[in-house]
């Protein structure tokens, strides 16, 4: 099972905040599809995904995408993503 907190932070506290479960396994291959529904369910424009933002999730379990991240402009600090054990 996979369970990930989503939390769009702005002026430093969260403005926006869900949690994205599925039953299906975890894969890093299947991350950006992970995303993009996050994204769709806060309503906001899906980042660009890097290598150093999947390397971040794997070791330190959370990742941090920010304004400079997102072809569209935003009006956040950053979208934060938490795997929950």
């Amino acid at each position: 099972m996979l369970k990930i907190w989503a939390k769009v932070y702005k002026d430093e506290h969260i403005e926006r905040q869900m949690t994205y479960e599925s039953e299906a396994k975890f894969t890093y291959a299947d991350f950006f599809g992970y995303l993009t529904e996050i994204c769709g369910a806060l309503d906001i424009p899906t980042p660009v995904l890097l290598k150093t933002h999947l390397f971040n999730y794997a070791k330190f379990r959370h990742v941090v995408f920010r304004p400079r991240d997102f072809l569209e402009s935003v009006d956040f600090e950053k979208l934060v993503l938490e795997n929950i054990l």
